[in-house]
């Protein structure tokens, strides 16, 4: 079975290790402050989980998700990264990640800064456009009628396929936004798929929102 390894383990990284060893996969989860800080985590998952160093996380990983906040993307280790499936959820943030002046002068996009960074690495943008709690409460089987769909973009069509796969695994159709620059710049923050599709921040459980809704809000972008 495949295994996900986690940069970063807190609420985007946490939701997506629990619907991924329900799923199946095992996982290697790490974080900025030591394998010992995720144990209740660990001892939550089961025997598919077990934490380690960003390092060893990047190493044991088929696919890797990386869920640190956009001002900590140039500490990622690149080397263990190299020919892997890496899945960003970052999004860019000047509140929190301070000014960033190719992103506010819209040269470039976050993903693109995290694939110029692990330039030997593959990466996929996806869970970026969806609230925590939502990702957590609308997975759904494939045969379900409300089965949502979240957002992916890559310059890379076989590491979008992977993700793509993975995401059906754990619960959810995939659209495809295009590639990084261009179609991730329609699933970032302040555009109509950031968020809208799934309802609310304030409704814990989300508003199932399918591959064609996810569409027209992109569309909108």
């Amino acid at each position: 079975m495949t295994t996900i390894g986690f940069i970063g383990s807190g609420n985007i990284g946490g939701t997506i290790a629990r619907l991924a060893v329900a799923a199946g996969y095992d996982v290697v989860l790490s974080n900025s402050r030591g394998p010992q800080t995720l144990t209740g985590l660990v001892a939550e998952l089961g025997p598919r989980a077990r934490a380690g160093t960003v390092e060893e996380a990047a190493t044991a990983g088929d696919l890797v998700l990386v869920s640190v906040p956009l001002r900590a993307y140039a500490d990622i280790p690149a080397a263990p990264l190299a020919g892997k499936v890496v899945m960003d959820t970052n999004n860019y943030y000047p509140e929190r990640d301070g000014n960033i002046d190719v992103l506010d002068d819209g040269s470039t996009t976050s993903s693109e800064l995290l694939q110029r960074h692990l330039a030997g690495a593959r990466v996929v943008k996806v869970f970026n456009n969806i609230y925590f709690k939502h990702l957590g409460s609308l997975a759904r089987p494939a045969d379900a009628a409300d089965r949502s769909a979240l957002v992916v973009s890559s310059d890379d069509p076989e590491a979008k396929a992977a993700v793509l796969a993975f995401l059906d695994a754990i619960g959810y159709d995939g659209v495809d936004a295009g590639p990084l620059g261009a179609g991730g710049r329609r699933h970032q923050p302040g555009t109509p798929a950031y968020g809208t599709p799934y309802g609310p921040f304030s409704d814990e459980h989300g508003t199932p929102a399918d591959a064609a809704t996810v569409r027209a809000a992109l569309d909108e972008g």
